[in-house]
Parts: structure tokens; sequence; C-alpha cells
């Protein structure tokens, strides 16, 4: 592959619903152009993006792969995404390091809920977009619906750019407005429009000229002074207003049947920005922001969106250049971290292949093995340069699993791979629940987790086994009292004796308090330690159902001792016993953690919604409503939550989201505690016996 310079570089995300054609668009496309000799199947596990074992198996895509195209001297990579809303991050990270979007719609099943996911993450990234009704050629296809579909969600502007030239088994190519002509197949030839669609393209060329002229502003004047344009001014126009986000263009293609492939990629090359003409980025510089401009001679700047881990292949990080070159057998800084890495060979990946490549441009996509230290989302540069490159946010991962080894030697190995996954998956995350005492493994959805799990099992050899992750309810008192305790034991030899009498009272600003109000000498302050020793041991196990206490002040008022037989020992047993007595006494109670939730769904899913927050005792706080969709925020106890993510796709049909943060504890209701005081004292029972 020969090397492009930044004005022939395009940089594409095809984002959509699962099953829409992505993947097959970019097998086509590869065929086209003759970098393949013929043309994979999702079935068959033989595509150039779904190479991945669990891809192969599960049919899906999973990870976003780079494809590039060379068409007409220019580099179009594009970046195929999955569409399943678990991988979500894969969609973030892909659209971080490109100038466009292309949403594709299946031409049965219309606008869907990956899509409007996909839209909504190219809104937030402000990217000029196409729209490209895919599967023509289907059983049921339909140009109009499919386009309807989308304009009654679209807050943008929809102007075609192609009209179908047949549908269902009668499609047969793509009617191009900016030509006038029709591409028969893949595209490669024009012929004159057929007289039955003549009427309907003059129609649609008008509307599309009206926008395009929209672009400029002599463009405009020149339109209404003669009521034409030039094909080149067409195109003009039409760039300014797609890189300006006021219009979409619409194309339709049929990516298994390799229909409207010449077209639709000259479009990608005369309509979307290259990083050239794409908008600068600010980096945080030495003395502040620093404007990055995709230069050779700018400074270096390079933004590292993907890492992979494999014991077999090594570590793969993928990075865009922003600024600058770069060449293989270099020293780059790694300003995120601090550290020098050293660069092996640098490569153009397309799919699992990697083509060596002697020299990066600015804006090109590329592939590194073996850094050592890098991640996703670091920044590389020059160290005399230092810079760092702004990070997406990534949304938080709710759906929660406790995990366990299946064996001891995986045991070993669990905690290194779990954070060898989370680093090549930005909305992955793990960590030891100080409380319940488990290991919680987060992420976006049931298969999300599944896909890391198995991935761990294949890749890393760490057999793991998952449960529900248990609620880290807190124990604690809710009134004054005191209690004592003597530890007497003799048994020959040295005895041991230890007294000690203490008051507890329950606190809201901290979980523990000790004070030493001995008076008189009764004990000497030298047993302080060992007395709070064995209170704090109590406190790490509970009481009533072994869940830790918090939120208790202990006074350690009277006592005893004996002049031979008192050891530090005998106190801490004696503190121990002393305050689970007095805990006992002071009305306990288990609190349970409350999280604010907000949920953002449909106006038609509310009433549903509603309906089901209510039966998890939700406290709504508020609502409103923020582009057609309700937002609702509320308290909601963590035990109702813990499978939430599916309840809301299933109550929504993926269209609702939420996010949740902890809040504050409250005590849990006394009908609802009995039952988890009872199931954790049998829990604790067996595992005694075991």
């Amino acid at each position: 592959m020969k090397e492009y310079s930044t004005e022939h570089i395009r940089n594409i995300a095809l984002a959509s619903h699962s099953g829409a054609g992505k993947t097959i668009l970019c097998e086509a496309l590869l065929h086209f152009t003759g970098a393949t000799t013929r043309m994979g199947k999702v079935e068959d596990g033989t595509t150039t993006s779904d190479f991945d074992d669990e891809e192969v198996r599960r049919k899906i895509s999973l990870y976003t792969a780079v494809i590039p195209v060379e068409y007409k001297d220019t580099k179009i990579n594009f970046l195929d995404t999955p569409g399943y809303t678990d991988f979500v991050g894969e969609v973030i990270s892909a659209m971080r390091v490109v100038e466009g979007v292309v949403l594709m719609v299946d031409a049965v099943n219309g606008f869907e809920v990956g899509t409007e996911i996909a839209w909504d993450y190219a809104t937030k990234f402000n990217l000029p977009r196409f729209l490209l009704i895919n599967k023509m050629d289907r059983d049921n296809a339909s140009y109009e619906k499919a386009l309807k579909s989308v304009e009654e969600f679209a807050d943008i502007r929809l102007i075609p750019v192609q009209l179908p030239w047949g549908e269902k088994q009668g499609f047969q190519g793509v009617i191009d407005l900016l030509t006038m002509k029709a591409y028969k197949g893949d595209g490669k030839t024009a012929v004159e429009i057929p007289a039955e669609y003549k009427s309907a393209a003059d129609e649609a060329r008008t509307k599309l000229v009206e926008a395009a002229a929209e672009g400029d502003d002599t463009l405009l004047e020149k339109y209404l002074d003669s009521g034409e344009l030039t094909d080149e001014e067409i195109c003009r126009g039409l760039k300014c207003i797609v890189g300006a986000r006021n219009f979409v263009p619409v194309f339709v293609s049929a990516g298994n049947s390799e229909i409207g492939l010449a077209p639709f990629m000259q479009a990608v090359i005369d309509l979307m920005p290259s990083p050239k003409d794409s908008p600068e980025v600010v980096a945080k510089g030495k003395d502040g922001d620093e404007v990055i401009k995709a230069a050779d001679s700018g400074p270096l700047a390079v933004y590292v969106w993907k890492t992979t881990a494999d014991p077999f292949v090594g570590k793969q990080t993928f990075f865009r250049v922003y600024s600058g070159t770069v060449v293989p057998d270099s020293r780059i800084w790694n300003q995120s971290k601090g550290v020098e890495e050293r660069m092996g060979n640098v490569n153009i990946p397309r799919g699992k292949e990697s083509i060596s490549i002697k020299n990066v441009h600015a804006g090109d996509i590329c592939i590194v093995p073996k850094l050592s230290e890098t991640l996703t989302t670091n920044t590389l540069c020059d160290k005399n340069h230092p810079l760092l490159l702004p990070i997406p946010e990534y949304p938080n991962a709710l759906y929660r699993v406790a995990i366990f080894p299946k064996t001891q030697a995986d045991s070993t190995k669990m905690s290194s791979t779990l954070t060898r996954l989370v680093e090549e998956d930005m909305t992955l995350t793990w960590h030891n629940d100080p409380t319940t005492l488990q290991t919680i493994l987060q992420g976006m959805g049931d298969q999300h987790i599944d896909v890391a799990i198995r991935r761990a099992e294949t890749k890393f050899q760490v057999g793991v086994n998952i449960a529900e992750p248990k609620v880290p309810y807190q124990e604690t008192i809710t009134r004054p009292a005191s209690a004592m305790y003597r530890h007497k034991k003799q048994t020959g030899g040295s005895g041991q004796f230890g007294e000690v009498h203490l008051k507890v009272n329950p606190i809201t600003d901290k979980d523990y308090d000790f004070t030493w109000d001995v008076f008189g000498g009764a004990v000497s302050q030298s047993y302080s330690s060992s007395i709070q020793k064995g209170i704090q041991s109590v406190m790490k196990e509970g009481v009533i159902a072994g869940y830790p206490v918090s939120g208790v002040h202990v006074s350690v008022f009277d006592g005893k001792e004996h002049p031979v037989d008192s050891k530090p020992v005998a106190f801490e047993v004696a503190g121990r016993e002393a305050f689970k007595l007095a805990v006992k006494d002071a009305g306990p109670v288990l609190r349970e953690p409350i999280m604010l939730v907000k949920i953002t769904v449909p106006e038609s899913n509310m009433g549903d919604v509603m309906g089901d927050l209510n039966t998890r005792r939700a406290r709504i706080q508020g609502m409103e409503t923020e582009h057609g969709r309700s937002v609702v925020s509320a308290l909601v106890p963590l035990a109702e939550m813990l499978r939430y993510t599916t309840t809301l796709r299933s109550i929504t049909g993926g269209r609702g989201i939420f996010t949740m943060q902890f809040d504050h504890t409250e005590v849990v209701p006394q009908h609802i505690a009995q039952p988890i005081i009872d199931a954790r004292t049998k829990e604790l029972e067996s595992k005694k016996e075991e």
C-alpha cells in the first residue's frame, strides 16, 4: 500500500444498528477495489472485519475494525463499528478519530435503536454524516419508508443525493443526482436515466441544487439570479453544508450484491472532509491550550484510540496521527504516562492483516506492536513539545456481576487478566468490594460481560464463574446502649483476665469513633489499643447479619484488670464481646445504598417506566423533557437496580438509557430486612460447617 498525504485521506466510521450491513459493505468495497479476490460472508466467518474468534462464533461485530479502501488516489479508512448496544464503547472510540460518519439503515427495518444511538454520538462529536439506505435488494425493501423513518427522528434535514433504480428484486443500480446519470450494478459505467425515473430525478435534483446553494453566499446569489449551478459548484456547496452539519446527504446501496459502490465512494471523496479540512483540535500544552492542525510540519500529536492484548500476537496499539509524522524504529514520548516508548514496525491495519509502511502522514490511522506502557486514550508526542489530546466521555458501566476463579491456578492470574481486559475496553471496569469481599466486573450489559469472560478464558486461559453481586449492606445502631463483658480463663499456668464496660451511641458524620473515658485507673490505658482491635474485628464481621458495622461511637468508661493475669489478648476478647452485646441492645438495623438514577426514555415509554419504578421502591425526584425524550430522576435502592439494564432495554426496545451514582444510605424497611438477615445467617452457618 502506498503512502497517502493528509489531503488524500478520509477517516469514516460506519455506524448503525446490528445487521444493517456494515461488515458486508466493507467486504464489497474491498472486492470492488481489487484489495480482495472474493467477498467473505458473515455466516461463514470469512469477512475481513470480523476476524476475532468470538465474532466468528457469534456472527456479529464486537470490535471496531479498520478497513482501508484505496480508490482514485485516495485512501478511505472505514472503521467498521459494532451495532449491538453493549459495545457502544467501540463506537465512541471510533468516532473520536474520524472526520465523518456513514449511518446505515436497513431498507426493510428502517431506523432502529442502534442507529439512533450512533446518530446521537455523531451529534455529540459534531461530525458530518451520510445516510446510506442499504439492502435495497431485499424482499419488502422500501426506500420511501426507510427514509421517512429517519426523517421522523432526525434533527438535521435529509437531502437525497441518489435515488434507487428499482427496489427489492428489481434493484439494479442508483440514479445519481450530482451527475444526473444512472449507474447500474457497482456503478463503474454511467448510462442515461431511464424515462420512468426522469421526472422524479429532476424534482429531487432541484431540491439538491437549492440545498447546495445554501452552503455559500456567492452560490446562493448566483442561483437566485440564474436558477442553476454547475456540477462543480453543486459539489462545492454540498461539501459546505455537509461540513457545517446543516444537511445529511442520502445514498442507496445493496452491499451484498455490490450495487452502488462507485458513486458512494466518489461522494465520500468529494463531500466528506479530509483531516486537513476538519476542525482544529485543542490540546493541552506546556503553557496552556494549543491548537493542533493536521499537518506533517506540525508538532507530533498522536492519539491512541484502541489497544488489544493477545498472548500470541502481543499487544497491538491503534493510533491516529493528528499532527506531525511517525516513522518506524523511532522513539516517542507518552505524555499521559510520562514514559518513553520505542516504535518498532509501523503498519496499516486491514482487519487482522498488517501492511508495513515507512512513513505515516498527519491524519492517518495506523497500528504499532509491543508498546509496553501505552494504553487507550494516551497521547504520544515529542518529549520536548509535550501535548495531551482530549479524551471522549464514555458511559458508566452499570451491569454488574460478581466473578470467582474456577481453580486455585486461575485465582493467581485473575486480577492481572481483568486489568488487561479493562485497559482494552473503556466501558469495562472491575474492583474488589470491601464490604461483600467479592470481585465485581462492570460492563454495558450481559452480552458485554459474557464476551469479556470468554475472552479471559480463550485469550488468557483464566477460567471464571459469575454470580449476581451481593448488595453492600451495612449494620448500624439506632439508640444508645451499654454493656460489660468479663473474660476469665484459668487453665493452669498464667491465666487470662479482662473486664470491659462500654457504651455505644449512633453517629452520622463518620463510620467509627472511639473515646477512652476510664477514670481512676481501673484499667490501664495501655489496653486501649487491644480493646479497639477487638471492637474493630466485630465491625468488619457484623453482629446481626455479617455485614460491616458503621456509624457508631464507642466509649470505654470502666473495667477491671488483674495484676498477673491481665494481658492484651484478654482485653481484645472482652472488648469484642462487650461491643457485640451493646450493639444487640442498641436497636441494630440494616442500611442499604440508595442510588441517584437518571433515566432517559422516549415519551411513549414513560408510563411503563414509571410503573416499573414504583415496583422498585423508587422515590421520584423530578421529570423533564429534552428533545422529545423524557428524563426521570429518582432515588432507588441499589438492591432493586442490579439487573435494571436488561429491564429498561426490554421496556423501551433498547432506546432507554440511564446513569446511576451512589447518593446515601438508608435503613432497610423491617419487612425487607428480616429475609435478608435470615438468608445471610444461613449462608454464614453453612460456611462454618464447611
